[in-house]
């Protein structure tokens, strides 16, 4: 007789209450996480519009006009150090800021550097760089004539990159230590997203430069030169920390495990209102089969 008075009454044991409330509650927090995302992901376009500008600047390429003699004496060099780097050899190749920049404005290999960043100085602390690095610009609907709904205009971060060379694995990194513009300063983290900034990324694996690279045991720093360094009987050991590389993905699971957290609490709570609600309908149920 009182489960038909439940049931009647619109009470039941197997209530659906519980359920229910969990799934608005994950459709709430998974719109709030959506809603989270965009503002950040646009405040974020609006803090990078800071230090960043609309058009690039004219970032220097090396003339390599009657200069035959230089080139074939860094070509050499270069030559004499890959080979013996293939043999298991030790040895060590300099370059100085020269150098670099007529590597890049020489070698095919380099050409995507060209106009995007030149060796300013090099010294026993740091390699800088002049730089006009293209960064995606705010989203906005895509215009006449744009591929896909949405399209973007691109911002310039021109400056100076102020780094630390160093391996990780298998290729050369550049370690992040400082953005300079003229007309602002560049947040931290922003600089901390930027490192490892991988320069040589694009030849990893079985290329020649692959190759070498993967057999560098140190590059360092010296006065107005950059040594790559070849140590026979040495096993290559990555220079740029784990912890290093992991800044913002640590800052992202942190994040999201807050979100999981509240989540969480928030079921917790409805479960635990939704078991209350349950012990005194049973309550109520046993007072009137009492009776």
């Amino acid at each position: 007789m009182s489960d038909d008075m439940n049931e009647k009454d619109g009470v039941s044991d197997k209530s659906p209450f519980a359920g229910c409330a969990i799934l608005v509650a994950a459709l709430l927090v998974m719109v709030f996480l959506i809603t989270f995302s965009v503002v950040v992901l646009f405040r974020q376009f609006n803090e990078i519009a800071k230090f960043t500008e609309t058009k690039p600047v004219n970032v220097q390429i090396e003339s390599l006009e009657d200069r035959e003699a230089e080139l074939n004496a860094l070509a050499e060099k270069i030559e004499r150090f890959r080979i013996a780097v293939t043999e298991g050899k030790s040895a060590v190749l300099e370059l100085n800021a020269n150098e670099m920049n007529l590597a890049i404005a020489t070698y095919g290999a380099f050409k995507e550097m060209r106009g995007m960043m030149r060796v300013r100085e090099i010294t026993g602390e740091q390699l800088t760089f002049d730089i006009s690095f293209q960064l995606n610009g705010k989203p906005r609907m895509a215009k006449a004539g744009e591929n896909g709904m949405v399209a973007s205009d691109p911002r310039y971060l021109n400056g100076v990159l102020i780094t630390q060379p160093g391996l990780l694995n298998k290729e050369v990194v550049l370690r992040v230590n400082d953005i300079e513009v003229p007309f602002a300063d560049v947040p931290r983290g922003f600089i901390d997203q930027m490192s490892p900034y991988r320069i040589t990324e694009q030849f990893v694996g079985d290329t020649e430069i692959g190759k070498v690279m993967a057999a560098l045991t140190n590059v360092e720093l010296g006065d107005g030169v950059v040594r790559l360094v070849r140590e026979e009987g040495k096993i290559p050991e990555d220079t740029v920390t784990d912890a290093e590389v992991d800044q913002s993905s640590q800052r992202l699971f942190t994040f999201l495990g807050i979100a999981a957290s509240i989540f969480l609490f928030f079921v917790a709570i409805i479960i635990f209102s939704g078991l209350r609600a349950k012990k005194r309908r049973d309550a109520i149920g046993n007072s009137d089969e009492s009776a």
